[in-house]
């Protein structure tokens, strides 16, 4: 009888041609729990995916990680593999290849988590418009988280740096599991009714789960209700979560928002000097100002008091006096130069004067003077005047020239 005999390898790639043309075993989703996790150092990560009744051999490959896997997987990680079966010739097992692993239950978180943003983002709560403005220079700081772990020595640290003087109040809070939701809103409550300057909401990182109370309705509508400014820093840089969106400001992480809501205490002192002396100077100068103008105002009310205005009117009177004696003066000297003048003038008019050269004038009997001939006539009585005395007469002739 004659036997098919075929080689190992033959048969692995047999089984391999199935595998590959098997339309489900192709591309298929298995849930279960990791065991045997191990990470190589090529970046391949092997394990084993078990239920209660049976396991199956796993391997992502390091090409597949950044896109099919963001979680820290572990053992007793319950997860849902998706990818295809395949035979691993080397060994003649198969094992499945798997290009993207997630939590199970994840979908379905992230199916809520799209769903309530949706909702809320059209109730308006994360609209700019109800964002309040962090402080400036906020002294009065409240903590949200739990009191262990590296965000709240993240949270003291950054802020003890910036600020030494700032009051931090911590509010001890369940961020994760049960219970956590109704512990974050009484955190929230409690701190807002304490008059504080801002509140920082946040935990460090972790997956879906673990931050899902941060995604919770009530926690949302409890931030949106505060008064008091909110800065969430749940999680990473790359985790969003429905209180980021809601928050008066999202920090990427828990020390981010320290930086956010404290101010640095250094450059707050060096702008308090130098506004200071900026103040005093400006003081000082206003106050020069205000000095030369109370100089004015007093040596204007001295000079109008009674009897510095006697003193000043009596000085206009010396002064009026002096200019009006050297005005008098003046005049006076000129009066005086005419008068002599005038005076020489008349000495030369003088008819005494003209009486003593030898001249005369002649006179009617009514003592007018008779300059004309035709101002006497033949018979009319005359007189003329020498400088000895007058002699007296009769016209007896007139002849004009």
């Amino acid at each position: 009888m004659n036997k098919n005999v075929y080689s190992v390898s033959q048969v692995n790639t047999y089984i391999e041609r199935m595998f590959s043309d098997d339309f489900m075993l192709g591309n298929l989703s298995l849930s279960g729990e990791v065991s045997n996790c191990k990470y190589n150092h090529t970046g391949h990560i092997y394990f084993t995916l078990k239920d209660e009744k049976s396991a199956i051999s796993c391997v992502m490959f390091a090409g597949k990680r950044p896109k099919g896997l963001k979680f820290q997987m572990k053992d007793g990680d319950k997860v849902v593999v998706t990818g295809y079966v395949g035979i691993y010739a080397v060994a003649g097992k198969y094992q499945v290849y798997a290009n993207e692993i997630e939590l199970a239950g994840v979908g379905d978180l992230y199916q809520r988590f799209e769903a309530l943003k949706q909702e809320l983002e059209e109730s308006g709560m994360f609209d700019a418009m109800y964002k309040k403005p962090l402080p400036t220079h906020a002294m009065k700081i409240g903590i949200i988280t739990a009191p262990t772990g590296a965000a709240v020595h993240d949270i003291i640290r950054v802020s003890k740096t910036r600020n030494p003087y700032v009051s931090l109040i911590l509010y001890p809070a369940q961020v994760q599991g049960e219970g956590a939701v109704p512990s974050i809103i009484s955190g929230i409550n409690c701190l807002d009714e304490m008059g504080l300057d801002a509140i920082i909401l946040g935990r460090g990182g972790g997956s879906i789960e673990d931050l899902w109370a941060f995604n919770e309705e009530p926690v949302a509508k409890a931030i949106f209700r505060a008064n008091t400014p909110i800065i969430s820093a749940v999680g990473h840089e790359t985790d969003f979560t429905i209180a980021d969106f809601v928050a008066d400001k999202r920090a990427a992480t828990p020390s981010q928002a320290a930086e956010l809501a404290n101010f640095v205490y250094e450059d707050f002192a060096r702008n308090l000097d130098r506004y200071s002396d900026k103040l005093n100077r400006a003081f000082d100068f206003k106050l020069q100002n205000i000095a030369g103008q109370l100089e004015n105002y007093r040596l204007r009310l001295n000079s109008l008091r009674p009897d510095n205005q006697i003193k000043i009117n009596q000085e206009k009177i010396i002064s009026f006096k002096q200019r009006l004696n050297s005005l008098m003066q003046s005049k006076l000297e000129r009066y005086e130069n005419r008068l002599v003048a005038i005076s020489g003038r008349l000495d030369g008019l003088s008819p005494a004067k003209k009486l003593a050269s030898g001249f005369g004038y002649v006179t009617d009997s009514k003592g007018n003077r008779v300059d004309s001939v035709g101002q006497l006539n033949v018979g009319d009585s005359m007189v003329i005047k020498i400088k000895d005395g007058t002699i007296s007469g009769q016209v007896t002739g007139v002849e004009s020239e």
